[in-house]
């Protein structure tokens, strides 16, 4: 066993794990003051949640093992309650319930990405069923097609799903997604977007009414976000290697560029550059990296985060020009940012892209990746999030939304600014 990689691949976790702490401030900055306790909470709820389901089946679904590897739904019975990831096999690079905990806090951060659609006007338990029902059936099968590792005979990990061995046996190449471009952002954003149509708009809902109450939180949040996605890219790599590093240079590169691209765009247009623009953008710029970042060279890298951050300050205006609701960006934000970063790839991949050598088959393969997980995603999430809200309800009154659901919801306040006692 190699300590070295098993403690890196242990580091690399808990860096994932602090991203949803940091998206809780990312969000929770982002709302209004009488929502920040419920925005903050989904993404808590999503933690304890998903970490618990996770254990007793979820890994069993996302990683089926080599005998599933190319099957679009796959369950090992065995690994129900993660019985058989207790034993190292002879020989494995690291245990593999090192790599469980890594894996647990991608589906963690993905579920809780969804919650920013919904803001100021949703339920917490409806949330919390919608949740439990869209990881089962969404984010595990979905990790599968992605990623699914599978321990091989030497006791290392075998990669493969359909989407990447699959289509690789269909088309001579496979899609690229390193760390989860289509598995984490494109398939969250597509679900923000179905959640964003079924709970509909907020009371009063126009460009300027609803304005950020607390920007610091806002930029604590893309920090604590930025930091926990070296773990996520460089991670992925499974491995302290050289594709480690250029992931990890490759997530300094894209996220700068992507932050600088959208404060010219916020100047241009609006006048004045601003700090929730400069942590959006620095987002945007990690989404689009996050598929891409073992398979550029850095000054692609920096071009992705260009096109990146101008594309998706701009696609932000489209929920006023198209009249759905996306509270917190995730639509303009993860399912634009991840498309982009996606297809990028099926131009400037190393090696395969149609600009660096390749035949245009690395980006129809991107293609089919990108959209059947989109596909795939707003279709279950939409109907979902329609039963919930026909059955127990989804979305809280609109009295309750006006006065701010922190109290109704959770019994508490932010800020409590004076002690009445």
């Amino acid at each position: 066993m190699d300590q070295g990689n098993t403690a890196f691949l242990l580091l690399a976790a808990a860096f994932v794990l602090l991203m949803t702490p940091g998206l809780a401030f990312f969000y929770g900055g982002l709302v209004k003051a009488k929502s920040v306790i419920s925005m903050m909470m989904m993404s808590f709820g999503a933690l304890g949640l998903i970490g618990v389901l996770w254990v007793i089946y979820g890994y069993a679904i996302a990683f089926p093992g080599s005998e599933g590897t190319l099957a679009p739904w796959a369950i090992d019975l065995s690994n129900i309650g993660l019985t058989a990831a207790l034993e190292t096999p002879e020989g494995a690079l690291y245990p593999p319930l090192a790599f469980v905990a890594f894996q647990a806090t991608f589906a963690i951060l993905t579920v809780a990405l969804v919650s920013g659609a919904i803001a100021d006007r949703a339920k917490f338990g409806a949330w919390m069923v919608f949740a439990a029902i869209w990881a089962t059936i969404v984010y595990f099968p979905v990790a599968s097609w992605v990623f699914n590792f599978g321990l091989a005979e030497d006791g290392s990990f075998a990669y493969g799903g359909w989407i990447t061995h699959g289509l690789q046996s269909v088309f001579g190449v496979g899609a690229i997604d390193f760390a989860g471009g289509t598995a984490v952002h494109i398939n969250a954003g597509a679900a923000a977007l179905a959640l964003a149509l079924v709970l509909g708009k907020r009371v009063g809902f126009q460009k300027g009414v609803n304005v950020p109450h607390n920007p610091p939180f806002v930029l604590l949040g893309a920090g604590l976000l930025w930091f926990g996605w070296f773990g996520f890219n460089a991670g992925s790599e499974l491995a302290a290697d050289g594709t480690a590093a250029l992931a990890f240079v490759n997530t300094i590169a894209a996220p700068a560029a992507a932050l600088l691209a959208w404060l010219l765009v916020e100047k241009i247009k609006d006048g004045k550059p601003t700090s929730v623009g400069a942590a959006s953008g620095a987002v945007a710029g990690l989404v689009a990296i996050t598929p891409a970042c073992a398979s550029l060279h850095p000054i692609w890298a920096i071009v992705l985060g260009v096109v990146a951050g101008a594309v998706c300050a701009l696609a932000i205006e489209l929920k006023f020009k198209w009249g759905f609701d996306d509270s917190l960006d995730v639509v303009g934000i993860h399912l634009v940012g991840g498309l982009i970063g996606t297809l990028y790839l099926g131009f400037f991949a190393n090696s395969t892209g149609l600009f660096m050598g390749g035949d245009g088959s690395q980006l129809l393969v991107q293609a089919i990746a990108a959209f059947s997980v989109l596909i795939y995603s707003f279709v279950l999430a939409f109907a979902i999030g329609f039963v919930i809200e026909k059955t127990m309800g989804f979305r809280v009154k609109n009295e309750d939304e006006i006065a701010g659901i922190d109290t109704v919801v959770h019994g508490e306040e932010g800020y409590v600014l004076v002690d009445t006692k």
